[in-house]
């Protein structure tokens, strides 16, 4: 049989990137491609332990249906996190919980977007978001990102040119891909400008929690008076991406809709994995694990840069982040980027994630790449940016 295919997913189509990143899971390889935490930061013991007693407490509880909206000691627990950890005000918000935060971006956008709204998102972004709007046929537009965020001005612009604009879409802390951090000068910018274009604003966090460096600046919830404003986060980053446990924090007008929605979808988030992050969160010492995490990140971070620093070209530039995963490299434009990440992966066994992939236009072009620190080890990292470092000085110098 020939089948035919739907509009939506004919829009979201394999890249010429894929055969690099197929690479990947090639073990010779070193996989500065991946988006995946670090391996020794995941609580295995206390995971291991969680378990067993939630087996012998209450087994049928995680072994059975529940409810859409997430396992009430954990959505309470959140709550309580979002105001106290936050300083987001809760008094008109819930607390939903999905399966990752990719789930929330996702239904998100078919409880808010008719076909052919636009979509406006930082540009480069996070590839699974834009493929979600691309699903919902969407107009996805993008922004150009400064030192400090979105280019206010040309996100104004954007808005007035689009009057169906109804979504736009932000990962103010440690950007994936270019691990920049929206100030707060831009991010108060942000919400008048959502104000005054009726727009709402995603403000997507996986990554808050991984700081390294400088300080923490307020989330845009916080200044949020109109409701206009879903804070998402995730376990994925801070405990494990395994447990496909996300959440989502909206304004009570929007959760029916977005019940409703994942009752289509899923009907429920994994009851046992949620089980597992309340108590892990709850019950152990929540606050000594994120410091640990930041340890962790901020000494592979550190070695990442030292190294590109000893051997990369010097016209090779690259972002500085306070936190995160990601180190976001540019090469001059005398250089095809498509070419050297070909190359890197096939010759040298380094691989890398090519710009174009995050771009918001499928057709643009880009002269970036993205590099990893978390998921490979320290000594992968020295060779790896040894290795990425001769290509580039054969390339330019």
């Amino acid at each position: 049989m020939q089948f035919k295919m739907s509009d939506k997913i004919m829009r979201v189509k394999p890249s010429a990137i894929g055969e690099i990143l197929k690479h990947s899971s090639d073990p010779s390889v070193i996989a500065f491609s991946a988006g995946n935490p670090a391996p020794e930061s995941f609580p295995v013991k206390a995971i291991k332990q969680i378990i067993d007693e939630i087996f012998v407490e209450n087994p049928i509880g995680a072994l059975q249906y529940s409810v859409t909206e997430g396992y009430a000691p954990l959505r309470q627990a959140l709550a309580q996190m979002c105001a106290e950890r936050y300083g987001i005000d809760m008094s008109e918000n819930e607390v939903i919980l999905t399966a990752g935060a990719q789930q929330a971006i996702d239904l998100l956008c078919k409880v808010i977007c008719n076909e052919g709204d636009a979509v406006i998102s930082e540009n480069p972004s996070f590839v699974g978001a834009l493929n979600s709007f691309r699903a919902y046929n969407t107009e996805l537009l993008g922004v150009e990102m400064e030192e400090d965020g979105i280019n206010i001005q040309e996100l104004e612009n954007l808005l007035k040119a689009k009057p169906n604009a109804k979504l736009m879409y932000l990962i103010p802390n440690f950007q994936n891909p270019s691990g920049k951090t929206m100030s707060w000068e831009k991010r108060k910018a942000v919400y008048e400008l959502a104000c005054k274009y009726d727009i709402v604003v995603i403000e997507d966090n996986p990554y808050g929690e991984l700081r390294v460096a400088g300080e923490a600046v307020p989330a845009i919830k916080t200044i949020d008076t109109e409701g206009r404003v879903v804070f998402t986060g995730s376990f994925s980053k801070i405990l494990s991406p395994g447990l496909r446990v996300g959440f989502i924090v909206m304004n009570k007008a929007l959760v029916d809709k977005f019940t409703v929605a994942k009752q289509c979808g899923d009907v429920h988030t994994p009851i046992l994995n949620q089980m597992i992050c309340h108590k892990f969160i709850t019950e152990h010492d929540f606050d000594a694990h994120i410091k640990n995490l930041q340890e962790v990140y901020r000494r592979k971070c550190t070695l990442m840069l030292e190294h590109i620093k000893k051997n990369f070209s010097e016209k090779v530039k690259y972002t500085v982040p306070e936190g995160g995963l990601f180190i976001w490299c540019t090469l001059p434009k005398e250089v095809d980027m498509m070419s050297f990440c070909s190359r890197a992966v096939a010759e040298y066994k380094v691989a890398v994630v090519p710009g174009t992939v995050f771009d918001c236009d499928d057709n643009a072009v880009s002269q970036s790449f993205r590099m990893n620190f978390s998921a490979v080890s320290d000594e992968a990292i020295i060779k790896g940016c040894e290795i990425l470092g001769k290509l580039t000085k054969e390339l330019l110098d």
